[in-house]
């Protein structure tokens, strides 16, 4: 009887222990993945991450010129594009921000949205956010054909998206991101040949985390819209980038090889026009 009272007694101040261990285990279980992806840029596209609320994250994107020969040091002693750009985390999962690109004189608004979050216990598989941006072609009037032709309008573009991405271990994230571009204004050659307005575009990457800091990270684009094809313009390419990341809580460095060295994705995608032609580039994104 003293030892079934003895028991009795115990469970009386165990039972609460583990109830609360089980309802921390399950609370964990639901808790969000974290670090899918180390900054809001894979190589030339958005990632999932957005900047944590009232943080800043300064972004410096540098793509050299084309890989010709040592003549050149490899692209390094030719022409280059930059943009230099500033977000802000309005909240933990709303990001706003600005930048200026060296190129067709772009200036951009650009803003994300983090709608869904995986969570540890798969309730939630994957992270998706929303991605849009719009720009203002700043070039002189005459780079638009007749000026008496020419309105303000004339300067916008817009882009946007939905990032699907996925944790898949602790070294491992993929994503892949279906876009829609619309241009104001686009190139013409002719009656009958030009680039299209509104375009449709695809996305893929992922990075694969191999020791400590340091990440191989790889993505596709392609443009899916079909253009009108002429003696003068050929469908734009796809691209194909590949490069090695080096992470920690603050900054985030990135050097690969890339197809595209517009930067601005809109420009990326409907402006790119060989396959083959490759350039150098770094991102550098600083945390505040």
């Amino acid at each position: 009887m003293k030892k079934i009272f003895i028991v009795f007694i115990l469970s009386l101040f165990l039972s609460p222990i583990f109830a609360q261990e089980e309802a921390q285990a399950q609370e964990k279980s639901k808790t969000p993945v974290t670090n899918t992806f180390s900054n809001g840029l894979l190589i030339e596209n958005q990632t999932v991450a957005t900047p944590y609320k009232g943080g800043l994250e300064l972004q410096i994107q540098h793509r050299f010129s084309k890989i010709e020969s040592i003549h050149n040091l490899f692209g390094i002693y030719g022409s280059a594009n930059t943009r230099i750009g500033l977000n802000y985390g309005i909240t933990d999962r709303l990001m706003v921000g600005a930048g200026t690109t060296k190129d067709y004189a772009l200036q951009d608004l650009r803003w994300k949205y983090l709608i869904l979050q995986q969570t540890e216990d798969n309730s939630m598989p994957i992270s998706l956010s929303y991605y849009g941006n719009m720009v203002i072609d700043a070039r002189a009037e005459e780079n638009y054909g007749p000026t008496g032709d020419f309105k303000q309008m004339h300067r916008l573009s817009y882009f946007t998206q939905l990032i699907v991405a996925r944790k898949f271990t602790e070294k491992i994230s993929a994503q892949i991101a279906p876009s829609l571009i619309y241009m104001n204004t686009v190139k013409r050659y002719s009656d009958s040949t030009g680039y299209k307005n509104l375009n449709f575009g695809l996305h893929a990457g992922a990075r694969a985390n191999l020791f400590g800091n340091h990440s191989l990270v790889l993505e596709y684009d392609q443009l899916l819209t079909k253009q009108d094809e002429g003696t003068e313009m050929k469908q734009p390419k796809p691209n194909l980038a590949f490069g090695w990341e080096i992470g920690t809580g603050t900054h985030s460095f990135q050097v690969f090889a890339s197809n595209y060295n517009l930067i601005i994705d809109q420009y990326n995608l409907l402006y790119s026009s060989s396959s083959r032609d490759y350039m150098f580039g770094f991102n550098i994104s600083v945390r505040f």
